[in-house]
């Protein structure tokens, strides 16, 4: 899939929408990504996993041993990918503010994973993840994403594979500009903002 055909996916699910939203980061956006309706059509999700495992090098996905995605919103791409790649997928979650993994899910000591994001804005989530992973007993080997909203700039310290690459600003709040400050703020998203 090429990002005119991603984006087209975001745009027939309606999950591209444009306001006035406040990010889990905190930051301001007129655009946001509702990567749930996206992933709602189960046949749509799977198209999109099986892009992002394409774009994987060869070699990354032969290693790969366990997929393991932030809760909730890594939880059906995370699951998909794991079908993708053909190995168990996991997900991280917090009961009490902090990742861990629960529901009987392990790794073992040295256990080759990817950790798989929805969108990956300031990478925070992400960085949460993996750590959460390594203290499990897995390697974290790389990062995937469905869309990465930093433009290319998120450092996660793991080679990161993002399915498509987009550059919508964002603003702190003492730097909107009028026509965003003018518009109500919308949290859409599943985490409290920062």
């Amino acid at each position: 899939m090429n990002d005119d055909e991603i984006l087209a996916e975001f745009r027939a699910s309606q999950a591209l929408l444009e306001g006035h939203f406040l990010l889990s980061s905190g930051r301001h956006s007129a655009h946001y990504l509702q990567c749930a309706r996206v992933l709602m059509d189960p046949m749509r999700a799977s198209r999109l996993a099986g892009a992002l495992a394409a774009k994987l090098p060869r070699d990354l996905r032969q290693q790969i041993q366990k997929v393991v995605s932030p809760a909730m919103g890594g939880v059906i791409i995370g699951h998909e990918m794991g079908r993708a790649l053909g190995v168990e997928a996991l997900f991280v979650e917090r009961p009490t503010g902090t990742f861990e993994l629960r529901r009987g899910f392990t790794l073992q000591p040295g256990e080759r994973v990817l950790m798989v994001e929805d969108v990956v804005t300031t990478g925070l989530s992400s960085r949460e993840a993996i750590r959460a992973i390594e203290e499990a007993g897995g390697k974290v080997i790389a990062g995937a994403a469905l869309v990465d909203r930093s433009a290319g700039a998120v450092d996660l310290g793991v080679p990161f594979h993002p399915l498509v690459t987009l550059n919508f600003p964002t603003y702190a709040s003492d730097e909107l500009p009028p026509e965003l400050a003018a518009i109500p703020a919308i949290k859409p998203g599943s985490r409290a903002a920062a």
